[in-house]
C-alpha cells in the first residue's frame, strides 16, 4: 500500500474545528490523528471525549486516537463509544499490556502500541502479532512542534525487521517532527503512516502540504 497521512488535530484551530475537520475530509489525508493527554503521563493536557465526539460528528475518515495517559484501560470503552477506530496506548503506561490490547480489540477497535524515544522496540516482541500498529515517537510526547529525533529512523528499521520476522500484520506509524524531509527518511526505513501536526496546520496551504506528504 502507499503510505498514509494522519494530520494531528492537536495543531488545528480549535475555534474553527469543524472547518479544519472538513479540510481534512476534502484533502488526500487518510486518518485523523487525535492526541489525548492527561497532564500526568505527559506534562500537558489536551482534550477528552466531548472534543472527540465533535470531530467524529463531521469526520468522514477514521479516527486514530493516541492516548498519552495513565491507566488507559479504564477509558477504553468510552473511547470506542466516542468514535475511535484505532486506539493506541503507550507501552510505558500499561502494566498489563497484553490485557489492554485484548480490551481494545474486544471493543471493536484496532490496537496500537506507542514507544517513547528511550524505549527499545524489543519490548514488543511478545505482543507484535497481537497488535495492528506500532507508533514510534520521534519526539518526547506532550507537545507539538518539537525537533525530530533522528534515532527514530533506526527504530523504524528495527520494528520493520521484527514485524517481518514474526509474521505480524502490524503497520508502523511515526509521530513527531514529521515533514517532507524526515518523512522521506522514515518511509525509506519502513514506515507506513506519517503523523504531521504543525507542519500541516502552520503551513500556508494545509491541503497542498498534505498532497506533498502523500507524494514523498
Amino acid at each position: 500500500m502507499s503510505h498514509l497521512i494522519a494530520p494531528s488535530v492537536l495543531s488545528c484551530d480549535f475555534a474553527n474545528i469543524q472547518r479544519d475537520v472538513e479540510m481534512i475530509n476534502a484533502s488526500l489525508a487518510d486518518w485523523f490523528h487525535i492526541d489525548v493527554m492527561d497532564g500526568v503521563f505527559v506534562p500537558n493536557i489536551s482534550f477528552g471525549f466531548p472534543v472527540i465526539k465533535a470531530i467524529k460528528k463531521y469526520a468522514t475518515k477514521p479516527l486514530d486516537v493516541h492516548l498519552m495517559i495513565e491507566n488507559p484501560d479504564q477509558y477504553v470503552e468510552e473511547f470506542a463509544k466516542s468514535g475511535a477506530d484505532v486506539l493506541t496506548v503507550h507501552y510505558e503506561a500499561c502494566r498489563h499490556l497484553h490485557r489492554t490490547i485484548q480490551l481494545i480489540k474486544a471493543n471493536g477497535m484496532k490496537a496500537g502500541v506507542a514507544l517513547n524515544p528511550h524505549t527499545n522496540v524489543s519490548v514488543l516482541e511478545n505482543v507484535i502479532r497481537d497488535i495492528d500498529m506500532v507508533l514510534i515517537m520521534s519526539v518526547n510526547p506532550g507537545f507539538g512542534g518539537q525537533k525530530f529525533i533522528q534515532q527514530a529512523v533506526t527504530k523504524v528499521e528495527q520494528t520493520k525487521k521484527m514485524i517481518e520476522s514474526s509474521g505480524s500484520n502490524a503497520v508502523i506509524e511515526v509521530d513527531g517532527g514529521v515533514n517532507t524531509s524526515t518523512g522521506a527518511d522514515l518511509l525509506k526505513a519502513g514506515a507506513d503512516v506519517l503523523v504531521a501536526g504543525s507542519f500541516v496546520f502552520n503551513s500556508e496551504n494545509p491541503t497542498q502540504t498534505i498532497v506533498d506528504l502523500k507524494a514523498i
